[in-house]
């Protein structure tokens, strides 16, 4: 039988060791809040969290002023070591090199309820389908409604240039990017608290 464990700042169950330090890191469990779980009937409720894809993401000081405002945990996501603030809510997570890597940490721990940062249409793609909100650092929203349209989009484009044609590249980041995604980022979150009051408490 496995023992569940537990995060001993939210003392809620998790069901692997790997589970708390991903999802509460840097809150350690204890054997004790361990049995403590297992002798009570606690279902098992992750935190609501924002995962960012961290690398050249443009927004992350405003990723950080809101994620504090409403009191939620930050992961950066990145293949390298970056400066993060001294912040216990904000952890860094850094995977290593590779051309997928961090996309498929991000996939691999998103869970309902959850949050994405991410210009990554594939990453979004997979996200959405385990259940998480995705914005865009441009303020773009991805949802199951809209994904299909710009992964074909994505694909064509990407056609269109491996056969020689001039597609042109992605606009610059400017200031309006920057206040829509301050705009959509405090939507997301609202709707998020809709559908789970329980993680506002």
């Amino acid at each position: 039988m496995t023992v569940p464990k537990v995060c001993h700042l939210r003392s809620r169950r998790l069901g692997t060791i790997s589970a708390c330090q991903n999802r509460c890191h840097p809150f350690p469990w204890t054997p004790h809040h361990a049995l403590v779980a297992a002798a009570t009937a606690i279902p098992f409720t992750a935190p609501m969290q924002i995962l960012v894809d961290a690398d050249a993401c443009p927004v992350k000081q405003e990723i950080y002023r809101v994620a504090a405002r409403h009191h939620l945990g930050v992961t950066l996501v990145a293949n390298s070591w970056m400066t993060t603030p001294l912040d216990s809510r904000i952890s860094l997570q850094v995977v290593g090199e590779g051309l997928d890597v961090a996309d498929d940490w991000i996939a691999e721990h998103s869970t309902p309820g959850d949050l994405v940062i991410t210009a990554d249409i594939p990453l979004a793609a997979r996200c959405l389908d385990a259940g998480a909100a995705v914005v865009a650092p441009d303020g773009r929203r991805f949802t199951e409604g809209n994904i299909g349209d710009i992964l074909a989009t994505r694909d064509l484009l990407t056609h269109l240039r491996s056969a020689g044609e001039h597609t042109g590249g992605p606009a610059a980041f400017s200031k309006r990017d920057r206040s829509q995604f301050l705009q959509e980022l405090e939507n997301a979150i609202n709707a998020m608290k809709r559908r789970h009051p329980e993680e506002d408490a």
